[in-house]
């Protein structure tokens, strides 16, 4: 009888080979982490803009989760010849440093999202989240018109703001103050669509620089 078999039919055996190759891939994963200075890229002056999300950014954000975007759409570009020429610069981890939690992801039943801010119109994107395929007409996406009736609930913004400078999302006392007032009476299109359009927007990459060094 082989080692396989044996460990097969022993069951204490084999939980505990599984907890030590379980215990190797964290170690392999884990360790090295300890020996960077900063998982993040560091970002030069004229380069980083990276800021907080505005209050009514974020709530589209929420939006977008609410909605179950993610499931289709990544915000991740990787490094490979293809995906740049397709989607632009690859993805930072610094872009994504007040992201609670980020929206990487790997689903790509639409296009990936990571730079989409700038590059149509905020008619376009409205136009589309409507009816997709008025513009796309090849689109499985669902329509969400109804987002152009729902108003945005005002009553919880400072709080979700609150919630994220706890976590480390620098926001001051003036963004908690005017956090409600500005995005009362918006609705949920209109704070979705903002959200789309920062996507991406946040670093002045220079041309040829390598951020993984």
């Amino acid at each position: 009888m082989s080692f396989q078999e044996k460990l097969e039919k022993n069951i204490w055996g084999l939980m505990i080979m599984i907890a030590i190759v379980v215990s190797i891939g964290g170690i392999v994963e884990i360790v090295p982490l300890y020996y960077l200075d900063n998982t993040i890229e560091k970002l030069s002056q004229e380069e980083d803009s990276i800021r907080p999300y505005t209050a009514l950014e974020q709530e589209g954000r929420d939006i977008y989760v609410r909605e179950g975007c993610y499931t289709c759409h990544s915000q991740m570009i990787r490094p490979f010849r293809d995906e740049k020429e397709r989607y632009g610069h690859y993805s930072l981890a610094a872009e994504s440093k007040f992201d609670h939690p980020f929206q990487w992801g790997s689903k790509r039943t639409g296009p990936d999202l990571a730079r989409v801010g700038g590059k149509y119109s905020t008619e376009w994107q409205v136009k589309h989240l409507v009816n997709p395929r008025s513009l796309v007409p090849e689109s499985v996406m669902p329509g969400y018109p109804f987002l152009l009736e729902q108003k945005v609930d005002d009553t919880l913004t400072e709080r979700k703001l609150r919630a994220l400078a706890k976590v480390g999302v620098p926001y001051t006392e003036e963004d908690f103050s005017t956090a409600s007032s500005s995005v009362q009476g918006k609705s949920e299109m209109e704070a979705l669509v903002a959200y789309l359009q920062v996507l991406g927007t946040m670093v002045n990459f220079q041309e040829g620089k390598d951020y993984r060094e």
